[in-house]
């Protein structure tokens, strides 16, 4: 016979031939009946009739089962079973910490910071210090005064219960005394980890503001600048980034808010030239196209993807424009015409791009400005104050001309060239291995880094920043990049926003709750989005019992 070993307290009743009740008080367990082939219930014990039964009896029964089983051992039963009564004292997000903790050390980003810890004798937690900061700008940004209790009250960061402002702001000091050597390691680690294909770099700057009015003295970071943010009123700080093909973000720059574009390059290439990229094709805006900074990009046998202003009037841009030939369709509703210029060493490649709905988008919005004009020309009828800030508005000013008597009036041969350009943007390269569908679609992902700025400052909060020196400041960036980077590898590996992603992962909880023989901290069940997320991120879900701690016995 086969016995079920699990036993349990039940209860009979027996109807007497005066219609009374009596009911019996037993321990017994199922046993399997092979004739029967179904489970029969054994009585074990007879505790006898209801109302005589020892209750104290029972209870000192149940107290030397819990001395044989330890604390542990009963308070994991009524956590799971309910059991017994059980407080419930608190409750944290759990979820997006978890994940993000999991993609930290995935990525080699935790090993990366112990080893280079190894060389300094920190006795506090300065890697979880780091990883906390990076984990708050990706979940609930805030100010470092509020990531401390955040970690005490709010959130649940493995291995570790809190962490002192004190510890955080020298963590900071670290991140940024070991900024060249950590982003450089976490790139090898994460290029290795994600088999990243880097022979194209995307490069781009953006402009975050500080909530102050002056200047900083002799140099400093905080100062004012052509503002991208636009609070020309407010000291500035230039932020750079080079992203991936794939949009991951390998690598960032900080540089004083006066900084103009053009002066970056040079830096940005030497850089990365110690990286050992192999062949880098470095993709630049039409701010950076100047000729020096080409030049720079082509040492080391470095070459560039550039895009051109149509409307700068260089000589060879013209040419460009003016060369017949088909276009070839190509993915992403993309047509493109390759144009040489030149002979020689001289010669320049160029791609010319064309997107016709973005062409029919400029024709509406053209045509939509000339019946504007239309519409308020006939009304000036002397030469005035309202001419001139017509003639010179960024927007009506192109397509006007004066007349005879000075008065402005549309430019039909403006409008006819500038119909030529509708949909249109212009590129250069210096790669000839390069197909021009490849050039074209290249150029197109450089909006990746205007995403990943626009990430940096609105989920990630970069901006405004508080931090009042400049390595905190400095420090400050390398956290946002570093969480940049992990929600960067879960959207990718996801195809889930990181919005979304952190409002479906902190709905995963973990409870506190106190019993009679202690606390315990369980999570909520994993949902079936969360289930998706997991298995998408290749990350194993936490464990239901987070931990388990039991009363002290009493005379131990």
């Amino acid at each position: 016979m086969w016995y079920n070993v699990d036993m349990y307290i039940r209860t009979i009743q027996r109807k007497n031939k005066d219609g009374s009740v009596v009911r019996y008080i037993q321990l017994a367990h199922n046993q399997w009946d092979p004739q029967a082939r179904c489970a029969k219930a054994k009585v074990l014990f007879n505790f006898g009739r209801e109302e005589e039964v020892d209750r104290e009896a029972l209870k000192r029964l149940v107290k030397s089962i819990n001395r044989f089983l330890g604390p542990g051992e009963t308070l994991r039963y009524e956590a799971e079973t309910g059991a017994a009564p059980l407080k419930f004292i608190t409750s944290r997000p759990l979820g997006g910490a978890w994940v993000l903790d999991r993609l930290w050390e995935e990525l080699g980003i935790k090993g990366v910071l112990e080893t280079l810890l190894k060389k300094r004798q920190y006795k506090t937690p300065v890697e979880r210090a780091i990883f906390a900061m990076a984990a708050n700008r990706a979940l609930d940004p805030m100010s470092k005064r509020g990531v401390e209790e955040w970690v005490k009250e709010d959130a649940v960061i493995p291995g570790v219960e809190e962490i002192p402002l004190q510890q955080l702001y020298r963590a900071m000091d670290f991140l940024l005394e070991n900024e060249a050597e950590l982003q450089k390691q976490v790139y090898y680690s994460v290029a290795n980890l994600l088999n990243l294909e880097v022979d194209i770099l995307y490069f781009d700057t953006t402009s975050t503001y500080f909530e102050i009015e002056d200047e900083d003295e002799d140099g400093g970071l905080r100062r004012r600048g052509h503002s991208k943010d636009h609070r020309p009123d407010l000291p500035q700080a230039v932020i750079g980034l080079a992203v991936t093909r794939d949009g991951i973000p390998v690598r960032c720059w900080v540089w004083p808010g006066n900084t103009a574009d053009i002066s970056v390059v040079e830096q940005v290439k030497k850089d990365l030239i110690g990286w050992k990229l192999g062949r880098v094709i470095t993709v630049l805006d039409r701010g950076f196209n100047s000729e020096d900074n080409l030049r720079c990009l082509q040492r080391a046998g470095g070459h560039y993807i550039a895009g051109e202003k149509l409307r700068s009037g260089k000589e060879n841009t013209v040419q460009a424009l003016k060369r017949g030939g088909r276009y070839q369709t190509v993915r992403d509703n993309l047509e493109v015409k390759e144009i040489v210029v030149g002979n020689g060493e001289a010669r320049e490649r160029y791609i010319l791009v064309r997107n016709p709905e973005e062409a029919a988008r400029d024709k509406a919005r053209r045509e939509k400005i000339i019946k504007e004009l239309e519409e308020q020309l006939p009304h000036i009828k002397t030469h005035a104050k309202a001419v001139c800030e017509l003639m010179a508005h960024p927007v009506y000013g192109r397509y006007l001309k004066l007349d005879s008597r000075s008065l402005p009036k549309i430019d039909r041969a403006k409008i006819r060239e500038e119909e030529k350009l509708d949909g249109k943007y212009l590129l250069r390269t210096s790669d000839d291995t390069l197909s021009a569908e490849d050039v074209a679609l290249g150029y197109k992902q450089l909006l990746l880094v205007e995403d990943a700025f626009r990430t940096l400052k609105s989920r990630l909060e970069l901006r405004p920043v508080y931090h009042r020196l400049e390595d905190r400041i400095r420090s400050h960036v390398l956290l946002c990049w570093l969480a940049l980077l992990l929600i960067r590898i879960a959207e990718n590996r996801t195809g889930q926003t990181w919005c979304s992603l952190r409002a479906t992962l902190q709905r995963m909880q973990l409870g506190e709750f106190s019993g009679t023989a202690g606390q315990v901290r369980q999570r909520t069940e994993t949902t079936p989005a969360q289930k998706q997320i997991f298995k998408a991120l290749a990350v194993k879900e936490p464990p239901l019992l987070f931990s388990i701690n039991p009363t002290a016995k009493k005379n131990a």
